[in-house]
């Protein structure tokens, strides 16, 4: 019994034994070999490998993955005009080099992020000194993150890492000057609705004044074709009288003593002091005389 528990003890320190001389590399990985604290090996082919039992080989395992940086804190920096911006960023990076990363940053990618930070901003401070507002914001915005990227490329391999791209995620002017931009944008706003609303008064004056002239001009052609159309109606209506009364003249002076009469004794309440012997009554006298 005893000889099988020797056995079994010594098959199962042997596997213990083999155990610690194997481990498993990813592909997304890199693997350093150390041996009594120094870096023997690098492996980056993914598969099983083999080590010497701890103490003598330890293995430390790196992600060899993009890794992202955001910027951690909003530091407010200057542009070529003077004004205050507060510029957050990201930063992607990934390790090339697994023994430079170690020798600077040791294995923790905290503490390569901790030190890289301040280089970015660095960079992105040199960058944006240099450009206005506008420029910032958009027509220089891609050339600020490749002067970013071009600058951080030394740095980068001091630490064994690539940097793959820097990007700008959000630009605001600083909260001291905030309020002020607010306020002259607000200005602007309010100049220009002014300056719609006085063009559209002028356009609206042109189009009534057009409007009008356009009626007065209708209005004064609508009467001069009604004169001219009234006009043609009294001639043709005094040649018809003309043609009539010629053909019985004393006819004629009958009427027009009626119309006289007609407009002479409209009102009940005119008084008329007349004599009576005048031409005004001689057709009253007579259809009179012819009545006896």
């Amino acid at each position: 019994m005893n000889r099988i528990g020797t056995i079994l003890a010594g098959a199962l320190l042997a596997l213990v034994v083999l155990g610690s001389t194997l481990f498993v590399v990813d592909q997304r990985q890199f693997a350093v070999v150390y041996a009594l604290g120094e870096i023997k090996e690098v492996i980056s082919e993914p598969g099983l490998k083999f080590k010497m039992p701890a103490p003598l080989q330890n293995v430390v395992i790196l992600d060899r993955r993009t890794q992202t940086l955001d910027s951690p804190e909003s530091k407010p920096i200057f542009t070529a005009e003077k004004k205050s911006l507060v510029i957050d960023w990201l930063l992607k990076w990934r390790i090339t080099d697994p023994k430079q990363f170690i020798r600077n940053a040791g294995t923790d990618p905290r503490l390569a992020e901790n030190r890289l930070a301040p280089i970015v901003q660095a960079a992105l401070n040199e960058e944006v000194t240099k450009r206005t507002v506008a420029a910032v914001l958009s027509t220089e915005r891609e050339k600020v993150m490749q002067g970013v990227v071009k600058r951080l490329t030394e740095d980068a391999k001091s630490f064994g890492i690539e940097v793959i791209d820097v990007r700008i995620k959000r630009v605001d002017f600083s909260p001291n000057i905030t309020e002020s931009v607010y306020r002259r944008m607000e200005s602007e706003r309010k100049r220009v609705a002014n300056e719609l609303r006085s063009t559209g008064a002028a356009e609206g004056e042109k189009i009534r004044a057009d409007a009008d002239r356009q009626r007065d001009i209708i209005v004064a052609e609508a009467y001069r074709d009604a004169q001219k159309t009234m006009g043609e109606g009294d001639a043709k209506a005094s040649a018809i009288y003309a043609e009539s009364f010629g053909k019985d003249p004393q006819f004629a002076a009958f009427y027009r003593s009626l119309q006289a009469y007609r407009t002479t004794f409209r009102s009940k309440s005119d008084v008329m002091v007349l004599d009576p012997s005048s031409d005004f009554f001689k057709s009253m006298r007579s259809s009179g005389a012819g009545g006896k």
